[in-house]
């Protein structure tokens, strides 16, 4: 299941992603040994894989609880604020996640 969901999520993920972000920044996901969602704001145009590197922010999160972000019916800081989202690095790039995981 992780599997399939993890690449789900990438091919929503560049989708959204497009050509610019808007991030100036890389990212990642990191779904607790699930996966990783990697996106690369700073690269003409914006990439999206799967790959472990460093990044300027790095977001631990279960595979359920980013896919009820995802869905709307689990909000960011709600989920930060009590632990089931955890923040590495430049929180400013995670605070800009909002139109990227709406869809929006």
């Amino acid at each position: 299941m992780s599997a399939e969901a993890i690449e789900t999520i990438t091919t929503e993920m560049r989708a959204r992603v497009g050509d610019n972000s808007g991030l100036g920044a890389t990212l990642k996901f990191d779904f607790n040994g699930a996966g990783i969602v990697y996106i690369d704001g700073k690269s003409t145009p914006n990439t999206v894989s799967n790959e472990d590197k460093a990044a300027d922010c790095t977001i631990n999160v279960s595979l359920e609880n980013f896919q009820a972000m995802a869905e709307g019916k689990l909000d960011g800081t709600t989920a930060f604020m009590m632990g089931k989202l955890k923040v590495a690095g430049n929180m400013a790039i995670a605070m800009k996640l909002g139109p990227l995981l709406s869809g929006k």
